[in-house]
């Protein structure tokens, strides 16, 4: 048997032991694709979404026009927010809130947290941190008057407790992370790091975008105060659907954030003169929620409810370890880097394999049906969705890399 033959006999063994295969059927198919390895970017639609869709414009939309607000979609962003904290986030009902895009809402979050903590004049964020939550991190210091602090973690690792406890001060009034790191897959230690933080009187705020709907976690246990992410990455939203917020209830009425919009008002029919903000979670919107682009992540929210997030993380966890195995018999030896730990409890949904050749390669495998995503200046990202890729599929992707270059 070659190498190939002994990787094809493992998948096939995995994923007929795999509790959540039987779900792989409930994904809408891509004609054309042999492998989807970008579900960490943007998650495939549920087969049943066209008739929930044309349901939805032609019932509620269409057939109850404007009463649907009253009978439904006024409480649709707190609800749904109530079940991303509930089913993926460890967090009570009353502080998650599904609204606006993931920049809109760090915007929102980070300019409130920095309000909150007077006296205190910095903001620390890790360099290599997604460019929105640098760049709006770095905006709202200019805004302020504050100053950023860079943490300068391990690129593989990623950012630890002690890299925090180094930068962090009694000047300190936010600190911004990513629980994965959007490129080396990186898992930080969410209530370590938080700790730290909190014990130098500052606030944590978590980008949870590469890891809610995957990785397992326990906001209200582990003291977190604010939390962002998205919805079309794991959670299968859609392109553009709308991002959450969580706000630790002991903050609501503290922490107040800066956009003024009539959703946030205390009496939303008021129109009265002054903007009053509402007690609870409903503060952190502003404008009309986006009720049509809330359909999709329902399904998903479903799915992962229903087998429950561990089983979730430890598919995710065979199949990336599979894939890290896969990856030293097929590319290694033609000088493809591994980008990401080989530990699966400190990694994520994804692994990153880089070579100067990459982003070339990437165009090819788009062509042929084989799609993972491209990150300079030369990772490959293998992001394997668990409730919608098999090990099989994650193999068929490795070896399209490895015949791209060879």
């Amino acid at each position: 048997m070659t190498d190939t033959d002994v990787l094809l006999a493992e998948a096939i063994k995995l994923d007929a032991a795999d509790p959540l295969a039987h779900h792989l059927a409930e994904f809408a198919d891509a004609p054309g694709v042999t492998a989807y390895l970008d579900g960490n970017s943007l998650g495939r639609p549920l087969r049943d979404l066209p008739e929930k869709a044309a349901a939805f414009i032609r019932d509620d939309w269409g057939t109850r026009l404007i009463r649907s607000w009253d009978e439904q979609w006024m409480e649709l962003p707190m609800q749904l927010g109530d079940r991303i904290g509930a089913v993926t986030l460890g967090a009570a009902a009353g502080q998650t809130i599904v609204a606006d895009s993931t920049s809109v809402m760090l915007y929102k979050l980070i300019r409130a947290g920095v309000a909150a903590r007077p006296g205190r004049d910095e903001i620390v964020i890790e360099s290599g941190n997604f460019p929105t939550d640098r760049f709006i991190a770095a905006g709202v210091a200019d805004e302020t008057g504050m100053t950023v602090r860079w943490v300068q973690p391990d690129e593989i690792a990623g950012v630890s407790a002690e890299d925090v406890a180094s930068v962090v001060s009694e000047r300190t009034a936010l600190v911004v992370l990513s629980h994965v790191d959007y490129r080396s897959g990186a898992l930080a230690d969410m209530p370590r790091i938080t700790k730290v933080v909190k014990d130098a009187g500052a606030l944590m705020l978590w980008d949870l975008c590469h890891s809610v709907g995957v990785v397992p976690m326990h906001l209200d246990d582990w003291g977190v105060d604010m939390a962002v992410g998205c919805t079309y990455k794991y959670l299968n939203g859609g392109p553009g659907s709308p991002a959450f917020g969580y706000l630790r209830a002991e903050h609501h009425g503290n922490v107040l954030q800066p956009i003024h919009g009539w959703w946030g008002a205390a009496d939303i029919f008021a129109m009265g003169p002054e903007y009053a903000p509402v007690a609870g979670i409903r503060q952190l919107l502003s404008g009309t929620p986006p009720v049509l682009s809330m359909l999709a992540m329902q399904g998903m929210l479903d799915l992962i409810e229903l087998e429950g997030i561990g089983t979730v993380r430890a598919k995710s966890i065979t199949l990336t370890d599979f894939a890290v195995r896969a990856y030293d018999v097929l590319l290694a030896p033609l000088g493809v880097k591994l980008l990401s730990t080989r530990n699966a409890a400190e990694r994520g949904g994804h692994i990153t394999i880089g070579h100067d050749s990459f982003q070339q390669v990437t165009k090819d495998l788009w062509v042929d049906g084989v799609i993972p995503d491209f990150r300079f200046p030369d990772g490959i990202r293998l992001g394997l969705s668990p409730l919608s890729t098999s090990h099989e599929e994650a193999l068929r992707g490795i070896i399209a890399v490895r015949d791209a270059l060879a």
